[in-house]
């Protein structure tokens, strides 16, 4: 089912945000609000499309977002600190994890670094992009897409439950995003272990980049992975990883 009028977003100041740019097509979210940041949009903008005809992943990965199958969105802050900025994709996840919770049927798990999962099925991802001007960020670009329907062809799938609106899941997730966005420094302990609870990747052996099993994750949001007795311990900084039993 397409979106419909009865459809309606959220307003801007409704979400204690500066502006909301919906469009019925983009290529991308996330291109139109590198845009709009560039052309000095402030922080607290968020781009919300019906459809994306080429969005975008990590690694350069595209995808067409159909109407009616997701919600599809980009938010900018103009974040000035670049720790934070290195782990904000796993506090993102945490954000999404605490907000969707309510909204689905199963157990929330984020799978390092950039996934939710409910089940063996991904219910969303997550896309940070930062720009800089010399050494200090001028503004980051939080992009989400959330599973409303199951994607053509996608049977291992999660997605939120049928009564859910696009503007039920906006109303839960943008205020805790920008909370997200507006923390500093590194992982604190209670995040990392607020992670643990819902780590789809702990104790699973890895089989690539690294093989070995996955320990957890660090203040610095790598991924801990042990090489055995003799080989110790290692980190993964960046990249996908894939399992022994998938």
């Amino acid at each position: 089912m397409d979106h419909a009028k009865g459809d309606e977003l959220p307003s801007a100041s409704a979400l204690g945000l500066t502006r909301v740019e919906h469009r019925a097509s983009l290529t991308s979210t996330m291109d139109l609000a590198h845009e709009l940041a560039a052309s000095g949009a402030p922080g607290g903008l968020l781009v919300v499309a019906d459809s994306q005809a080429r969005g975008r992943g990590r690694s350069g990965n595209h995808w067409a977002s159909a109407n009616g199958a997701g919600l599809w969105m980009t938010l900018v802050e103009r974040a000035t600190d670049a720790p934070g900025i290195a782990v904000l994709s796993l506090r993102v996840g945490l954000a999404l994890a605490d907000g969707l919770a309510p909204l689905v049927d199963g157990e929330i798990q984020l799978k390092w670094p950039n996934d939710v999962f409910v089940g063996m099925g991904k219910l969303a991802g997550i896309l940070i992009e930062a720009r800089w001007r010399g050494a200090a960020v001028d503004w980051v670009a939080i992009g989400v897409g959330i599973n409303m329907r199951a994607p053509a062809g996608v049977t291992s799938a999660s997605v939120v439950r049928a009564s859910a609106t696009r503007a039920d899941l906006i109303a839960a997730l943008v205020p805790r995003l920008r909370h997200a966005a507006a923390r500093t420094g590194l992982l604190t302990e209670a995040e990392i272990v607020a992670w643990h609870a819902r780590d789809f990747a702990r104790d699973r052996l890895l089989r690539g980049p690294v093989t070995g099993r996955v320990l957890g994750i660090a203040a610095d949001g790598a991924l801990r992975v042990s090489r055995g007795t003799d080989d110790g311990e290692t980190t993964i900084r960046s990249g996908s990883v894939s399992f022994e039993d998938q």
